[in-house]
């Protein structure tokens, strides 16, 4: 039963809080406070994630209850290993997934991940992904995945790629090959295996109870050795472990049910499934009669996954953005408790539930806006009690962030297409330095809620607007159509038609108008040049695509090529839709940032760019962050760039 919600008195802030930043630059081109964190069994004990210097990263561990200081587990140097996750199996030691990017000979960087456990107080550390042997017939960048940590004694089952040994002159070569999966003692690392591997299987679902219902595997196209996009699913009734279909999914169409959890009182698969043009959550029972029922849809957006708490992973709720994020509970309780936490918590309509204690008596959650950060709270149902803990943002606490506004705009075409708002606080409110910012993806949306980027530039006086253009995923498979690569011009137009709507209202001045993207943010802030040069007075692109082609060349030597060439396709709009091959179209001066070791958009692409606008004679600067990837994630780098970037605004816009 939910007890009343009392908001604690005193916080638990594990993170101190600081000024108001004197500094924009120094606040908002700081990582972000907390990466990840998690409850221990008893839901007593907490772990989190924090950056350290450049790209690395620290793991602390605290006791709640006690009050005591945070305790340093465990550090990343991120040079070039990096903590991305860290989840408790037992009170007394965690599981953390170790990611890295690295060159590699002949292939360039290349990411691999490895999976270790620990101690709380960062003692016993152990591998538990299996290694590379002498033997080994070629290298497997993955460490594996854990799948189930509901035992709660230190054990946990994992999934793990087995390489074929090639032993000369002996028979005891070890043959395994594909991904397995094994029941492993973290601590003794003794293992028993619980599916073997399997050459093409590449996922493994858990009810969270320790047993696996579904399995995936990936369909390779004859003997190319590249994969067609089509997977295959498998599941076992309660009663039998045979494997039966399930069905198969075309992941380049995204047609088919797409399965996300299992529940196993219900014994009901959860799966993402087309309905009427849009994504929704429907069930499917394993029970041998596979019915399938639709569990919820929404008429005007995409239904885009599931909430799922605790140990076990337990679904309580369906999600989807329409101007904010929303969810739909399952769970009556839980239900009630998220109405209870917006009036206790009315600044902070954002409330996502991160993690629970095994009796799912105390909650870990996170709290935030626009104009928040955020924040992670502790909530206890037994004591009715809510203790904020950390500060997902401290650099920013006490600073007065700018409201994002939904809204929509026209494009040329008369379609409305929704947006998002950021005016700088005071001033004048017409007339401004305005920037269009679209997101990346393209198969991507932006949300309502902080965004370190648009939050920068409307501290620096400009107008920001965030269009999910055509092209956007979220609104719909006819909003969706052919992602915005191979329906560019339909997705340019929307952006540009961004920036005219903001000098038609009087909100921009039109000498003053500038386009900033990331990744395929980037590739439309180049390509809205080529569309229309005498729109935007300066470009920013931060990890652009600029050449399709490349694109296509570039996937040619990986299993995902399939995909990609039907991502991009072929026909005229490969090279007219592509920056580097329109370079000589652009009027207004370019700046753009790249990581040497972007393994979404390798860095040949801006490189590229450059030098065709170079042979075009027009103003470019190229900055390139040694060792960083697609995320740019080092504070001193977002910091640089931040300041670059304002400064190359104000002279092209010609600003004080």
């Amino acid at each position: 039963m939910l007890k009343p919600l009392l908001l604690a008195a005193t916080a638990l802030v594990l993170l101190p809080a600081a000024a108001p930043p004197a500094d924009p630059v120094a606040a908002f081109g700081a990582r972000e406070g907390v990466l990840d964190a998690s409850l221990s069994p008893s839901g007593s004990k907490l772990a989190f994630i924090a950056p350290g210097p450049g790209q690395g990263n620290m793991l602390y561990t605290v006791d709640i209850g006690a009050g005591t200081a945070p305790v340093l587990a465990t550090t990343a140097s991120g040079s070039p290993e990096r903590l991305h996750s860290c989840s408790w199996v037992s009170e007394a030691r965690l599981v953390c997934t170790v990611y890295l990017v690295s060159e590699a000979a002949a292939i360039g960087p290349v990411g691999a991940s490895r999976i270790i456990a620990l101690d709380a107080d960062g003692r016993n550390l152990k591998m538990l992904s299996r290694d590379s042997r002498p033997d080994d017939l070629y290298v497997s960048f993955g460490g594996g995945s854990v799948v189930d940590i509901s035992a709660g004694d230190g054990s946990l089952l994992m999934a793990r790629n087995y390489v074929p040994e090639a032993k000369i002159g002996t028979r005891f070569e070890d043959k395994r090959e594909g991904y397995g999966l094994d029941r492993i003692d973290t601590k003794s690392l003794s293992a028993k295996v619980v599916e073997p591997a399997r050459k093409h299987a590449s996922r493994y679902f858990s009810d969270g109870q320790g047993n696996i219902r579904l399995m995936a595997t990936r369909d390779i196209a004859g003997a190319t050795g590249y994969e067609s996009g089509k997977i295959n699913h498998f599941y076992r009734t309660k009663a039998s472990r045979d494997w039966q279909s399930l069905g198969s999914v075309d992941a380049i169409s995204e047609q088919g049910f797409f399965p996300i959890a299992v529940d196993p009182k219900l014994d009901i698969a959860y799966g993402i499934k087309r309905h009427q043009g849009r994504d929704a959550l429907f069930s499917v029972t394993l029970d041998g009669a596979k019915r399938e029922s639709l569990v919820f849809s929404h008429p005007q957006v995409d239904v885009d996954g599931t909430i799922g708490i605790g140990r076990s992973n337990r679904v309580i709720a369906a999600t989807y953005a329409t101007e904010k994020r929303e969810a739909v509970y399952f769970d009556p309780r839980l239900a009630a408790l998220a109405k209870a936490l917006s009036r206790a918590l009315p600044n902070h309509p954002l409330i996502h539930f991160m993690d629970a204690s095994a009796d799912e008596n105390k909650l870990l959650l996170w709290a935030g806006s626009d104009t928040d950060p955020g924040r992670y709270y502790l909530y206890d149902n037994q004591a009715g009690s809510l203790n904020e803990l950390m500060l997902a943002r401290p650099q920013l606490e006490g600073a007065t962030l700018a409201p994002m506004k939904p809204m929509t705009y026209k494009a040329a075409d008369g379609t409305e297409v929704p947006a998002y708002l950021t005016m700088p606080i005071g001033g004048a409110q017409k007339n401004l330095p305005a920037i269009v910012m679209p997101h990346g993806g393209p198969n991507a949306r932006d949300e309502w809620g902080f965004d370190w980027l648009a939050q920068y530039f409307a501290s620096r006086g400009y107008a920001v607007l965030q269009p999910n253009y055509r092209g956007s995923a979220g609104y719909g498979e006819s909003w969706f159509k052919n992602q915005g690569f191979r329906s560019w011009k339909t997705a340019i137009g929307d952006v540009n038609d961004a920036g005219r709507w903001l000098a038609a209202q009087g909100i921009a001045d039109p000498s003053k108008l500038a386009i900033v993207g990331w990744s395929y943010g980037g590739y439309a802030a180049l390509q809205s040049g080529a569309l229309d040069p005498d729109l935007y007075k300066a470009v920013v692109a931060i990890a652009p695509v600029t050449d399709l082609a490349g694109l296509l060349q570039e996937a040619r030597g990986w299993t995902n090529a399939r995909y990609v060439s039907s991502m991009i396709g072929s026909g005229p709009h490969v090279s007219e839709g592509s920056p580097a091959q329109n370079a000589r179209k652009l009027k207004a001066p370019v700046l753009m940032f790249h990581g040497d070791r972007d393994l979404n958009v390798p860095i040949a692409q801006a490189r590229l760019m450059e030098g065709r606008l170079k042979e075009a004679g027009k103003t470019v600067e190229l900055v390139v962050y040694p060792k960083l990837d697609h995320q740019i994630d080092d504070s001193a780098a977002r910091r640089d760039m931040l300041k670059r970037s304002d400064a190359f605004l104000r002279a092209a816009l010609k600003l004080p």
